[in-house]
């Protein structure tokens, strides 16, 4: 009676595990349902934003035609030339004309009595009228003249020293959003293969519990490793969406609304770690060289020293000379069409002997504007070379971990092989398996991050050195 009881009692508890497993199953199928069905939007007719496959070089030069930093930067180059062309204006002449009418009523104007024998008055004329045309050009302004000259050039010079900072930057984010985009994708390979290999394994194992040669427990376990590598893939494809829009928006192309998650954009190029030497004292020596922020700055620092030659001009006397013909009334003839006519010229020099301290306070203000510029001098060549030993380090980093990843790969592939040979041998655990296509997935994810790392590290480092950003096509 007993092991009839037993027995009976068995048979609830498998029937129980096969409820338990059709609920597992049920349960993948849904995760699954959700990582490759999602809610699809409406298909369209999207062409493809280009023609072919981009390269890193192709993305680098759509990026100089359309990306809007630059744009903008090409315009702040154009107003610096409107700022050089003002600042010069003071050493060149002047062209001016002008004219005027007048009338009074009658009663206003005043008349002058003759004397005798004429027993008669003068009236002037209540209208009258003059307009001339000069020429005028300061021979003298203390010194602001030349300084003009030299701020003019010094602000053309600091002007094309921003854009090329700004060019760079901007290629900079281009190359490393490319990268960003190859490693998503990368990602998603071996995110799919590593569902892939817990699908197979989540099935094999099904099968072996349903023949009674292993327990329930390695169902559940093979499941839910399948459910925690599903969140991995479902991210990757997210980062791919996010770097292929970050991308275009850098490129300066607009995508269409109808286009929801398909963005029309394929690369060419893949990631690869091309051998870079470097030396570190030497690559600081470039950067303290050919950086453009650092010549910038210090084109600033000499315009703030210009600024204290033009406020110290305050205290010195101005001249002018000046030409032109002049047209006017006569001044007793109430005929208005009758004129007088003729050349003028002169000088004129003026000095502003007391101002209440005017020019010293600008000569104060512009002092400590210059202290302010040398100091950010100082400051900036200091930023830049921590920001080489930063990119450096990091680029060493990089290479010593790609290094390590050379053989692990196939490694991995090895020891994962191997297990599933154990395992089907009887010698081997599903534990031994589920660990081997962990480390393998984990070696796949390693390598394709190691080789972004790398390449992303190196532009960076390319940065800070001051090199060109821009890719020539071979």
């Amino acid at each position: 009676m007993n092991r009839f009881f037993a027995k009976k009692q068995e048979i609830k508890i498998r029937i129980k595990i096969k409820n338990a497993v059709n609920i597992s199953a049920l349960m993948l199928g849904v995760v699954a349902a959700a990582c490759t069905a999602r809610a699809q939007p409406p298909q369209t007719d999207a062409t493809n934003l280009f023609s072919h496959p981009i390269s890193r070089a192709e993305a680098v030069d759509v990026a100089l035609r359309q990306n809007s930093s630059i744009l903008k930067g090409k315009a702040d180059l154009e107003a610096a030339h409107g700022v050089v062309v003002q600042l010069r204006s003071i050493a060149y002449p002047t062209l001016s004309a002008g004219g005027g009418y007048n009338w009074d009523q009658p009663s206003l104007v005043e008349t002058f009595p003759l004397p005798a024998p004429y027993n008669s008055f003068v009236q002037i004329p209540n209208q009258n009228w003059n307009s001339d045309i000069r020429v005028q050009q300061s021979i003298y302004q203390g010194g602001r003249m030349t300084s003009s000259f030299r701020s003019a050039k010094l602000t053309r010079q600091q002007a094309l020293l921003n854009y090329q900072a700004l060019l760079a930057d901007t290629l900079l984010a281009v190359r490393v959003a490319y990268d960003d985009v190859l490693v998503a994708k990368e990602q998603i390979a071996v995110n799919e293969a590593s569902v892939k290999l817990l699908t197979h394994e989540l099935e094999d194992v099904r099968k072996r519990f349903q023949a009674g040669t292993v327990p329930q427990f390695d169902v559940l376990r093979a499941h839910v490793e399948l459910a925690n590598e599903t969140p991995r893939l479902i991210q990757a494809r997210n980062d791919y969406r996010i770097g292929k829009n970050n991308l275009l928006n850098l490129l300066g192309c607009n995508l269409p609304q109808t286009i929801w998650e398909d963005v029309p954009l394929q690369l060419s190029d893949t990631l690869q770690a091309s051998p870079l030497a470097i030396d570190l004292p030497a690559a600081l020596a470039r950067a303290l060289e050919k950086r453009p922020e650092l010549a910038a700055l210090r084109k600033a620092e000499a315009l703030r020293l210009e600024d204290v030659v033009r406020a110290k001009a305050g205290f010195k006397p101005t001249a002018q000379i000046f030409g032109g013909y002049q047209w006017q009334s006569p001044v007793y003839e109430k005929n208005l069409a009758d004129d007088l006519y003729g050349w003028t010229a002169g000088a004129q020099v003026s000095w502003n002997i007391f101002d209440s301290g005017l020019t010293r306070g600008k000569i104060m203000e512009s002092r400590a504007n210059y202290e302010k510029a040398r100091l950010d001098v100082d400051e900036s060549r200091r930023q830049i070379e921590l920001e080489v030993r930063t990119a450096y380090s990091n680029f060493i980093e990089a290479q010593e971990v790609l290094e390590s990843q050379k053989t692990v790969q196939e490694e991995a592939e090895e020891a994962l092989r191997q297990a599933e040979t154990r395992m089907t041998a009887g010698s081997g655990t599903q534990l031994d398996v589920l660990s081997a296509q962990t480390a393998l997935t984990q070696a796949r994810t390693t390598q394709a991050q190691a080789l972004h790392d790398y390449s992303v590290a190196r532009a960076r480092l390319q940065r800070a050195e001051g090199e060109d950003m821009e890719i020539v096509q071979k």
